[in-house]
């Protein structure tokens, strides 16, 4: 995102997990923070130390305590998914909110790729949610920055299975879950990851002349998960376990790795033919229009036990989640 180095590091980019406005980008010194500091230091033993030795103190401890602290930090904040030791605005490496980059048309102007995962949120979410008020009650945590209005709107935004039969979160699947699972993993997702992912395309498409692909995953590994998180990266890198599996999953797999391969060396999808020359043409995403989204693996559920084998490579209208990001997208800055 820094404009003004002088130099770039990168010539083009695929960015995954996210975006660079993905969840909270805080100050360094953000109350958050500075709690979650504070916890670490009593954590790790220096909590008697004076500020200007709390440093000293912490490098005198023995990796055991250093560890043991990061890691009973980390899990306490965990379940809301307030992460500790988080990137921060330092001033330096990243010199602002990202969100602001954005706005001001200065950034970084090179190729990007792009993409996200039909199902963001299984893999973070309380999978025992069961009542309607644990739903609202996630995102006040998660956001307290939040308006009530905000939380109100989130709350219809993913209509609630509990109140409305006609929901698509009503979860009639066979799974020791709760039933306010389904609509918390779709909330989330759309939260941390998949509008983000998706507001990354439509700023870097708008502002700039390089090209910008997005692509959402959507083959289904498992009946709980769908297509979570991180789900691709053995597509990604061709690996001999998923390319065992079947002739679809390898045919899937060679699909995406083509891309990416091609992207890497070109910073085109489409430029290098390699063995999967036959593959759909990857169009750049396009903000003028309803902009265009490669979409992989969309009805294969052979790894979940069912015997679709889906589309390896498509391109259709980005529609996806378009409902739920212009909501999330009115909210970027907000600090959380």
């Amino acid at each position: 995102m820094n404009h003004d180095l002088g130099h770039t590091l990168f010539h083009r980019a695929i960015i995954e997990s996210g975006a660079a406005t993905s969840r909270a980008v805080h100050s360094y010194d953000a109350h958050l923070h500075e709690d979650q500091f504070r916890q670490f230091v009593e954590e790790a033993g220096c909590k008697d130390a004076p500020s200007h030795e709390v440093m000293d103190c912490l490098r005198g401890q023995p990796e055991s305590a250093i560890t043991n602290a990061s890691f009973t930090v980390f899990d306490r904040y965990n379940p809301s998914v307030r992460w500790a030791f988080q990137p921060v605005i330092d001033g330096e490496l990243i010199k602002q909110r990202p969100i602001d980059a954005w706005e001001s048309g200065k950034w970084n102007k090179i190729p990007i790729l792009t993409g996200f995962n039909t199902n963001e949120g299984t893999y973070y979410v309380p999978p025992s949610m069961s009542k309607s008020e644990e739903f609202t009650a996630f995102f006040q945590t998660l956001l307290p920055a939040y308006s009530a209005s905000d939380i109100k709107t989130i709350d219809k935004l993913y209509p609630d299975p509990a109140k409305d039969t006609s929901s698509p979160y009503v979860d009639t699947r066979a799974l020791p879950v709760g039933p306010q699972y389904k609509r918390v993993e779709a909330a989330y997702g759309h939260y941390a990851y998949a509008c983000p992912v998706r507001q990354t395309a439509k700023f870097a498409s708008a502002g700039q002349e390089p090209p910008v692909f997005l692509y959402r995953w959507a083959l289904n590994k498992t009946v709980q998960g769908g297509a979570n998180h991180g789900d691709q990266m053995a597509y990604e890198t061709f690996n001999p376990e998923v390319r065992a599996i079947s002739e679809n999953q390898e045919k899937i797999a060679g699909t995406l790795h083509a891309y990416f391969t091609s992207f890497i060396v070109s910073g085109d999808p489409n430029a290098v033919p390699g063995a999967y020359a036959d593959r759909p043409s990857w169009e750049t995403y396009d903000t003028s229009s309803s902009g265009r989204i490669m979409v992989f693996g969309e009805g294969n559920d052979e790894r979940a036990g069912g015997s679709g084998v889906g589309i390896a490579a498509q391109v259709v209208d980005d529609d996806w989640s378009r409902k739920e990001c212009n909501f999330w997208w009115t909210k970027s800055g907000i600090s959380d």
